[in-house]
């Protein structure tokens, strides 16, 4: 394998030093032969905003990128969207760099079905309380409508926020009930899921977005933050004697999914999950 970069990738945004997207990365290409460069880049680190730093991707080389927290919902407005679902999530994270332009997809959407089947089989979802209605939140949202949940209750500091997506859910699915709440609490009572689709738990932004009192009676617990895995939110959920699925399950689901768009180049998942492990511990 030569020691040049034959895949070159990146990732944009805020609080990505501890991300694992590299090695996922990384460690695929390995599995194939081929080496891969896959960049952290920080806009307030390079200097530039996101508007900027994206062109430059475009011009650079990079065959394709990832984008997390917080610009999902800016980078949806610069691609090509070609899934009717993800154009009404209103949101990408993966973006792959075309000739004919950009185009973008959401693998937070795809990852996060996946990673619930892995968890819970054909169970459906129920009642799901979802705090955070963001750029992965809506992905979490579209996917939960996809999952046959009876009821989604929304959560959002940002009350129109909130109330936009309820919209579109509504316009693109009339089986579930769509609710909106102002307080995380309320909204937990009487729910089998509970999702946290905000950033609160991951390094850099400490606490939980629902206290553990508010879990009982719940069936299981999703948190989108796997830097940690162990989120408070999560630790809280288990000791209710709530099911689990880790954000670090949607990490790699959305990942295997990304590198699927980056690429035509096969994956044995079984052997990337035990090279993630074992690359992780070599690395701490």
């Amino acid at each position: 394998m030569s020691d040049a970069p034959e895949i070159k990738l990146g990732l944009i945004g805020d609080n990505i030093a501890q991300s694992s997207a590299p090695r996922l990365h990384s460690l695929a290409g390995r599995q194939n032969g081929v080496s891969v460069q896959y960049d952290r880049l920080v806009p307030r680190d390079l200097g530039q905003d996101f508007d900027t730093l994206f062109a430059a991707c475009a011009e650079q080389g990079y065959r394709g990128i990832n984008v997390t927290y917080p610009y999902k919902e800016r980078a949806a407005a610069k691609v090509a969207v070609d899934d009717p679902r993800v154009r009404a999530i209103g949101a990408v994270n993966t973006v792959l760099f075309q000739p004919d332009g950009p185009r973008g997809f959401n693998t937070d959407y795809t990852g996060f079905i996946a990673a619930y089947r892995a968890a819970r089989g054909e169970s459906p979802p129920g009642v799901c309380c979802l705090v955070g209605t963001g750029g992965v939140g809506r992905a979490l949202a579209f996917g939960l409508l996809a999952l046959g949940a009876s009821e989604i209750r929304l959560v959002d500091m940002d009350a129109a926020k909130a109330s936009s997506l309820a919209r579109d859910l509504r316009a693109a699915d009339h089986a579930s009930r769509i609710a909106v709440f102002s307080d995380a609490t309320a909204a937990a009572a009487g729910s089998s899921g509970l999702l946290n689709g905000t950033p609160v738990g991951m390094v850099g932004h400490a606490g939980t977005p629902l206290p553990r009192a508010a879990m009982s009676g719940a069936e299981w617990a999703f948190d989108a933050v796997y830097t940690p895995v162990d989120t408070v939110f999560l630790t809280d959920a288990l000791a209710t004697g709530l099911s689990l699925i880790s954000g670090y399950e949607l990490f790699f689901f959305q990942g295997v999914h990304a590198w699927a768009h980056f690429t035509d180049l096969p994956l044995d998942q079984t052997a990337l999950r035990i090279a993630l492990a074992g690359d992780a511990e070599t690395s701490s």
